[in-house]
């Protein structure tokens, strides 16, 4: 087993307590979202996970063993926390080699991965000239240089254009099919409502909630229509919870899509958009830690980051 588990996790910096008292389980075979506002103590709680931060008091394992007591860690995780610096001078394949080489792994696996991100065409590019998208895609490489069994992963999306979102959702979702943990954080909440199968929010360093989307559930369901006004009047004279949120959008509370969407059918209304994944996301995590919204688009890299969060 490689589920991943904060036991009461937390850590003081002079004043400041970055994570406060942190309990949470990211199973194998799922993919866990970890959101948080930025300074809610993420990145402090990952880094504890990766031993590279002690921890003030509690601790985290990885399949039962804090990370420093693993024999072989880089084939047991694997993790993209911080925006890599690879030597630009070096080509995508050398930066991956020499990865290989101090963590003792076979030369063969640099293909392998190269292949596995998409970026073989570009493998003998030097790193200098990839696009941030690229340099995401040869972070992931190094990450599963190891095979490994569990993957941790700051922001994987980034810089990645929506084609590339769409690849690296399919190969999370089937690296979990195949019984391996996958633990993301991620400020893409539209993005993070279709890849993963549970949800840990955080902020001010102390959990808000952890489980399943549908556990969320406060039952909005967000609907685009350009016939926004006959749809809110039907919706309206079945008993619907209706308010208008834009000028094509409605927010319905307490019913689900299909309801909303059989609704919009039997008045021949054609739809542009009908979700309730996200919507309860978005809310659940307004509610829960006050924040604003995440951004409903993927950052690009002229997107700002916080310096911690």
């Amino acid at each position: 087993m490689t589920s991943i588990v904060f036991e009461a996790l937390s850590k003081q910096f002079g004043t400041v307590r970055a994570v406060d008292a942190l309990s949470f389980e990211a199973p194998d075979g799922r993919v866990t979202g970890f959101l948080g506002p930025n300074g809610a103590g993420k990145t402090t709680a990952l880094r504890s996970l990766l031993g590279l931060v002690r921890p003030t008091s509690g601790r985290a394992l990885i399949g039962g063993r804090p990370y420093s007591r693993i024999d072989h860690p880089s084939r047991t995780v694997g993790a993209v926390l911080d925006s890599a610096n690879p030597n630009p001078g070096r080509t995508g394949r050398d930066h991956l080699l020499v990865a290989a080489l101090a963590a003792r792994l076979p030369s063969s696996r640099v293909d392998e991965t190269l292949d596995q991100v998409g970026l073989t065409d570009a493998a003998g590019r030097r790193v200098g000239g990839y696009s941030t998208g690229m340099r995401q895609r040869l972070s992931l490489a190094a990450a599963l240089l190891g095979d490994p069994q569990a993957l941790v992963l700051d922001e994987p999306a980034n810089g990645l254009d929506p084609e590339g979102i769409a690849w690296l959702r399919n190969l999370l979702r089937s690296l979990a099919a195949e019984g391996r943990m996958i633990l993301i954080s991620s400020h893409v909440l539209s993005e993070v409502a279709q890849t993963v199968d549970q949800v840990v929010i955080v902020s001010r360093g102390t959990l808000r909630f952890a489980g399943t989307l549908d556990a969320l559930g406060d039952g909005t369901v967000t609907v685009r229509s350009a016939d926004v006004v006959p749809l809110e009047a039907l919706l309206r004279g079945r008993g619907f919870d209706v308010r208008a949120t834009a000028a094509d959008t409605l927010e319905v509370r307490g019913r689900t899509a299909e309801e909303v969407g059989r609704v919009a059918a039997s008045g021949r209304i054609t739809l542009s958009g009908l979700s309730d994944a996200n919507a309860s996301l978005e809310s659940a995590f307004l509610r829960l830690t006050g924040a604003e919204a995440f951004s409903p688009h993927p950052a690009g890299a002229g997107s700002p980051r916080a310096a911690s969060n």
